[in-house]
């Protein structure tokens, strides 16, 4: 199962920086090129452990649909979110969050696997991983900045 490993350092205070990785409207506003919708569970706000989020977006210039669960969650430190429903065979999605001095570490463990056996796993090495991975780099870039902002 391809994983994917990020870490961003970000001057600003830990709780604006957990509460930017979990705000529906925000993510909704911080990926633009994808078109990403909330549609069903949580729409809008902060989402809570146990609550789920359905996205419609464009990506590989085809609409898909995904449904997440925060299976779990340690304010501020730590949330999980798993796939229900989706084009993935699985995915998990750990954001860890710690305090070093006047910075938050931010840290996203991304892990996933495509169906279609060996196909699909050609399909993760060969191309996926490193979109997902540039999709997250963006996405955390835009957290770095707003929350950056927010110090100011």
């Amino acid at each position: 199962m391809p994983e994917i490993k990020l870490t961003t350092v970000i001057k600003a205070d830990i709780n604006i920086v957990f509460h930017l990785s979990r705000d529906i409207d925000f993510h909704q506003k911080s990926v633009p090129g994808t078109g990403e919708k909330a549609i069903a569970g949580r729409t809008s706000g902060l989402i809570e452990e146990g609550e789920t989020v359905t996205w419609k977006a464009r990506h590989l210039g085809i609409y898909l649909t995904l449904t997440t669960k925060i299976v779990a969650m340690n304010k501020p430190y730590h949330f999980t979110d798993i796939m229900l429903k989706g084009a993935f065979k699985s995915m998990k999605h750990q954001h860890i969050f710690n305090k070093v001095g006047e910075n938050t570490v931010m840290t996203d463990i991304f892990e996933f696997q495509s169906p279609f056996g060996i196909i699909g796993k050609l399909f993760d090495k060969n191309f996926l991983k490193n979109y997902m991975e540039k999709f997250l780099l963006k996405r955390n870039e835009q957290i770095k900045i707003a929350a950056e902002k927010s110090r100011n």
